[in-house]
């Protein structure tokens, strides 16, 4: 079995060394084991772990949520219904996010048509909105 360093394995992945080591002090991939000079010792297993950990933060899942969907995968009783359950939790936090953030732009756009540019930063309406809480965007 060939074995990487640890910057063969970021380099390789694009990730960088301490990435890697958060991932292993968070169980995120396995302690590796060590050379007589103290070096770590990673596998192929690591560097598939590290990119489904970096394809999962694309879709939006926290490192907490990959902990569990790396546990769904090894676990041998297992259905892909126990994994589309938390892909449907995700898809509701991520549409519940663009409401939110339609709602931002919403208000932000109210705020710059009420804007004129020749005003004076002190009669700025979007400075004001900020001071104020009375035009509170949520």
């Amino acid at each position: 079995m060939k074995y990487l360093t640890i910057g063969q394995i970021a380099k390789k992945v694009g990730v960088n060394i301490d990435t890697i080591r958060y991932y292993e002090k968070q169980g995120l991939i396995p302690k590796p084991s060590r050379r007589e000079s103290g070096y770590r010792q990673y596998s192929e297993d690591s560097v598939k772990r590290i990119l489904f950990i970096k394809r999962a933060k694309k879709l939006g899942f926290s490192l907490k949520e990959i902990s569990e969907l790396l546990s769904l995968r090894l676990g041998s009783s297992t259905t892909c219904g126990d994994v589309k359950k938390r892909a449907d939790i995700k898809i509701a936090e991520i549409g519940g996010k663009i409401q939110t953030l339609q709602r931002m732009k919403a208000a932000l756009a109210k705020l710059v048509k009420a804007c004129e540019e020749n005003k004076q930063a002190g009669e700025c309406p979007i400075l004001e909105a900020l001071k104020e809480k009375t035009h509170d965007p949520n």
